[in-house]
């Protein structure tokens, strides 16, 4: 059953990546790559020590943007790194596709302020924050709702791709039937850059 649930995420992820990244005009294409760091009194971290609630947190997305109305823009970030290095290194899931309402305020001719409130859902498998690499405890699913958002700076030009670069705040709780940790607290702040292909 959980297989299943991961399986129709990542599908449902790619279905809505595609839906997005059609040959309009107004679609684009990019690369998201953000690291940060976390509260976490549930999943174990990887960069962490057993017993640390939280640590440092990277990865990349491929990010789908579809412009809707004049200043702004609806994306979607599917992750890659973190599920393929995770799954393949360290046998865990974490998998966190986001949506985002990117508001565009023009400062310059070249610049804009960017505001984008985003939501999602976070997926976990694996111990818990009292394991680490070496002393892997029991594993468990987990899943929860992602609230964020992105405070960032625009820089575009006629002849080069847009960038944005800006700071996002999150929140997560996480709910698990299989650990007494449940309902788990997840929050922290990333820097992140978009790159529009």
């Amino acid at each position: 059953m959980k297989i299943r649930i991961i399986l129709l995420s990542m599908i449902m992820s790619i279905f809505a990546g595609n839906l997005l990244a059609d040959n309009q005009n107004n679609t684009t294409l990019g690369i998201k790559i953000m690291a940060g760091g976390r509260y976490d009194d549930m999943r174990m971290c990887v960069g962490s020590d057993a017993g640390v609630k939280g640590g440092p947190i990277a990865d990349v997305m491929l990010l789908f943007k579809r412009n809707i109305k004049p200043n702004v823009d609806l994306a979607f970030e599917l992750p890659v790194m973190r599920p393929i290095l995770f799954g393949t290194a360290f046998k865990l899931l974490q998998f966190e596709p986001q949506v985002s309402m990117e508001f565009n305020k023009q400062i310059s001719s070249k610049s804009s302020l960017i505001l984008a409130p985003g939501v999602g859902v976070s997926f976990h498998y694996g111990p818990d924050y009292k394991s680490d690499l070496d002393n892997r405890g029991e594993d468990f699913f987990a899943v929860g709702p992602i609230v964020s958002g992105l405070i960032g700076y625009s820089f575009h030009s006629k002849t080069a791709k847009k960038k944005i670069a800006g700071i996002r705040f999150f929140y997560i709780p996480l709910f698990s039937s299989e650990s007494s940790l449940s309902p788990g607290q997840v929050f922290g702040a990333v820097l992140e850059t978009h790159f529009h292909l």
